[in-house]
């Protein structure tokens, strides 16, 4: 059962947001309804950079058999490529529903700056998208985790991370 709460997560929602966050927020949740007929999951997010819109994503997991597209993933790619860069560091992301644990990991890896979001991870879960159990399994030992985690070839690896820490030129991320 989904719920209407003002607080959920411990951040209220209120009504102080300007026309043009909510303009975008709307852009966010009519793609993640349009996406539904198209294939894919009830997820849209938007990137915005100084009022102006730089991209569009939607949750393409199962049409594209890509478990990494979601819509904030693919917002992400789509901003980088539109802008040719890496770093999206002075945009927001308007999305449809609160980043799972992989989104909003990338959305920090961008450098994104702000995260508007409608719907809960509660709300989520409410319909079958459940990400609690990533939480979960990361407060556990690696020993202790569903997915066996095994470490060895430090030393071989490390190579590489020297290589990387000598390169004069290396382009810093």
């Amino acid at each position: 059962m989904i719920e209407n709460q003002d607080r959920q997560n411990g951040l209220p929602e209120t009504d102080n947001y300007s026309a043009e966050d909510r303009a975008f927020m709307q852009m966010a949740i009519e793609l993640s309804k349009e996406n539904i007929e198209s294939g894919g999951g009830p997820f849209g997010a938007v990137i915005v950079r100084d009022g102006k819109l730089i991209s569009r994503g939607a949750n393409r997991v199962v049409p594209n058999n890509d478990p990494t597209a979601h819509a904030e993933v693919m917002a992400i790619r789509n901003a980088c490529r539109q802008l040719g860069t890496f770093d999206l560091t002075g945009c927001t992301v308007y999305t449809s529903c609160e980043p799972c644990p992989m989104c909003l990991s990338a959305l920090y890896w961008a450098g994104i700056e702000r995260i508007c979001y409608a719907n809960t991870k509660r709300d989520a879960a409410a319909i079958d998208f459940d990400d609690s159990f990533i939480y979960d399994q990361l407060r556990l030992d690696y020993d202790r985790r569903s997915i066996r985690c095994e470490h060895f070839m430090r030393n071989e690896a490390l190579e590489a991370f020297r290589m990387w820490s000598d390169k004069a030129d290396k382009v810093e991320y």
